[in-house]
């Protein structure tokens, strides 16, 4: 490279990712996920979107280290609104390459916050519980497990009946009209304020950030008011569509004061009629297993089940 970056010691190269590099990191992403839990768990679409996100500067952000031209190693640091806080993703069944790429992206998060004048810079990244050996690197490199993420799924075995709202509260395509898109964004904002690595966003750039998914699609954007107030939203994707042909709740937000009264319950039972009228296997979605609300509880008593578990790791400094 020739912006001052080191190469790990041997026979690679190492350069910033292109577009274009979408399959080869997907088929070294694919052999990682194999490795730990005997399956791939990230599609194409997945990894093409990771390289095209707004908030990821691949000149600056990310790495590939090639070896005899085949992608070995794949990293970044993917920053979360205007601070010091970051995603990263370190991915490598070379040890001696992914130990160059943790310093490295490590490196570029504190950049990252250093830019920003930042009090701190801030990295989290998800690990599978069975990855020992990343999670070894992870704690050699100063991170804590944090969270942890549940990934549920419910099954489709034929048609699934909409509720029926109860009186006073309504279920809207926010897709219908900016000015629900507008509330959708609100709720959204207000309702996950106090959720665990949650980013505040202005609409534009809430907007843009959904967009710039190759599965969004703002048709599965659902508004529900209680005596005309907006009260609570889902967003659904087909993020799960292409390799389980399963639907997905991106986002299911209801606003404290509403909280109770079973809205979140009438969004996901929406959203199941609707997977299940296309035709779709199932339903997943993640959760943050002490989340503030009690949303983990509301989505076992629908009837999903946990599938996965992803924790995040932390570091702080």
């Amino acid at each position: 490279m020739n912006d001052g970056t080191k190469t790990p010691e041997g026979p690679y190269e190492v350069r910033r990712p292109e577009v274009d590099d979408a399959g080869a990191i997907h088929g070294l992403v694919a052999a990682c996920d194999t490795e730990v839990l005997g399956h791939p768990d990230m599609t194409l679409d997945d990894v093409a979107d990771e390289l095209t996100d707004p908030a990821l500067d691949r000149s600056r952000d990310a790495w590939v280290v090639l070896r005899d031209g085949d992608v070995v190693g794949w990293g970044y640091a993917r920053r979360k609104g205007d601070g010091g806080e970051c995603d990263i993703e370190v991915c490598s069944l070379d040890e001696r390459v992914a130990a160059w790429l943790w310093d490295v992206v490590l490196g570029r998060v504190r950049e990252i916050a250093d830019e920003a004048a930042a009090p701190r810079a801030v990295a989290d990244v998800g690990l599978y519980p069975r990855d020992t050996r990343k999670r070894e690197l992870a704690e050699r490199h100063g991170f804590a497990a944090e969270r942890s993420f549940h990934r549920l799924r419910v099954d489709h075995d034929g048609a699934v009946d909409a509720p029926r709202p109860p009186h006073g509260v309504e279920v809207r395509r926010a897709a219908e009209a900016e000015h629900l898109l507008r509330a959708a964004h609100q709720v959204h904002q207000k309702g996950f304020a106090e959720h665990f690595g949650f980013v505040a966003r202005d609409y534009d750039g809430w907007r843009a950030e959904f967009e710039a998914s190759s599965t969004h699609d703002w048709g599965q954007l659902l508004l529900v008011t209680v005596d005309g107030t907006p009260a609570g939203m889902l967003l659904g994707s087909d993020m799960f569509v292409s390799d389980e042909n399963s639907g997905y709740v991106r986002v299911l937000a209801v606003l404290p004061e509403f909280r109770g009264r079973g809205l979140g319950r009438l969004l996901l039972r929406h959203a199941f009629a609707v997977d299940a009228a296309k035709g779709r296997a199932a339903t997943y979605l993640h959760v943050d297993s002490a989340n503030t609300s009690p949303a983990l509880d509301l989505y076992l008593s629908a009837g999903m089940r946990p599938v996965l578990t992803i924790d995040i790791w932390r570091r702080a400094w």
